[in-house]
């Protein structure tokens, strides 16, 4: 198969879906890799050491769409892409369809099968794909708070951890998957005092056990979300429903009753976000005010340690890669396709996408993966 790995065009993106080394073990089993020049530069990667991988390095980026079976990278097409699209070519990236209305439509319109990295499910219902970048952007959002709590970047001034006989911050986690725990983790080994709420008992006491007390928890309802962010100097949001826009568990009138100057770090905002006053910003222009209270949401946010997440991504996205890009069914292809396709042959085959965007949707039918 032929694959291409595109350089990521996104505002402040600096990372490649698969590094040399990936590209060294597709060329092995016998594909034909072209990466578009620069592609890796944001990691250090040099043409070269692609070309010494056993890559192609293609003229132009519409010659690398051209001739790509399959387009491996990490961010979801960006607007002036979507022309180089072509049917019957498979994508594999970060989709987040059901935030974006507009590359749907694109998708279905130039019939690409599109596999979002998002989506892809393991045997145990884990998601492999996404979990590499859960975890960079949980310890990410935590360093994030700690900066835009500095009075010199419009804070109001406070130490995250405190110091004796000044109290530390008040850290409010919503949601104890993969971000939600490592922000617990990076929050409270700082000093913080940290309170991670989520409405899965058995995950409550997953996190009791792990944080071993350093940590409070607990069951998340409308009640207890409104008293903890009152009560709040940092709120990190990460909610998940998979491949579904995120629930508003913060209305603005919530944010309203917070405390002024206290933040909002929305990690949940590649699907919609989940404070209803939360809008995309990047790492160049990382916030704003509503209602007195910082808000932050980067819809990138692994894209500022690139070269970190980029050999963490590369290492969890090259086995489906192998089993896509092979000729004959196997397992995990098959689950890659049954768990991580959205769109193919002009059809939406994504539940959670279609009832998020209020979009016709289809059962995908079977031997998809063969």
């Amino acid at each position: 198969m032929v694959i291409g790995i595109p350089k990521e065009i996104k505002k402040d993106e600096h990372r490649v879906a698969l590094v040399p080394a990936a590209v060294r073990t597709l060329a092995a089993r016998g594909h034909s890799v072209l990466v578009e020049p620069g592609a890796g530069e944001g990691i250090g990667a040099a043409d070269c050491d692609y070309r010494q991988a056993g890559a192609q390095l293609a003229d132009t980026v519409q010659d690398l769409y051209a001739a790509a079976e399959m387009v491996v990278k990490v961010k979801e097409p960006q607007p002036q892409e979507y022309t180089l699209l072509r049917p019957g070519q498979m994508l594999f990236c970060y989709l987040h369809l059901a935030a974006d209305r507009r590359l749907t439509q694109a998708l279905l319109e130039r019939e690409v099968t599109a596999i979002g990295f998002e989506t892809v499910t393991d045997e145990h219902g884990r998601l492999p794909l996404l979990a590499p970048m859960s975890q960079v952007a949980g310890r990410l959002s935590v360093q994030l708070a700690a900066h835009l709590l500095e009075k010199h970047v419009g804070g109001p001034g406070l130490l995250l951890g405190g110091v004796p006989g000044v109290p530390a911050c008040r850290v409010v986690v919503l949601g104890g998957g993969v971000a939600g725990t490592e922000a617990a983790r990076m929050a409270a080994g700082l000093g913080a005092e940290v309170v991670v709420l989520d409405n899965q008992p058995f995950r409550l006491a997953e996190l009791d056990q792990l944080f071993a007390g350093r940590v409070r928890t607990r069951y998340s309802d409308a009640d207890a979300v409104a008293e903890e962010l009152r009560r709040a100097d940092v709120t990190i949001c990460s909610v998940l429903i998979p491949g579904a826009v995120a629930p508003h568990l913060v209305t603005r009138q919530l944010v309203a009753q917070m405390r002024k100057g206290s933040l909002i770090v929305d990690l949940s905002i590649d699907q919609g976000g989940c404070c209803e006053t939360s809008r995309p910003t990047t790492h160049s222009n990382p916030s704003y005010v509503v209602e007195g209270v910082i808000h932050s949401c980067v819809t990138n946010l692994p894209g500022a340690v690139p070269r970190t997440s980029s050999l963490a991504l590369s290492n969890a996205v090259l086995p489906c890669a192998l089993a896509l890009a092979g000729n004959q069914p196997t397992p995990l292809r098959e689950r890659v396709f049954r768990t991580g396709l959205n769109t193919i042959d002009g059809r939406l085959v994504s539940k959670a996408v279609a009832e998020s965007l209020g979009l016709p949707y289809e059962v995908a039918g079977p031997g998809l993966a063969a």
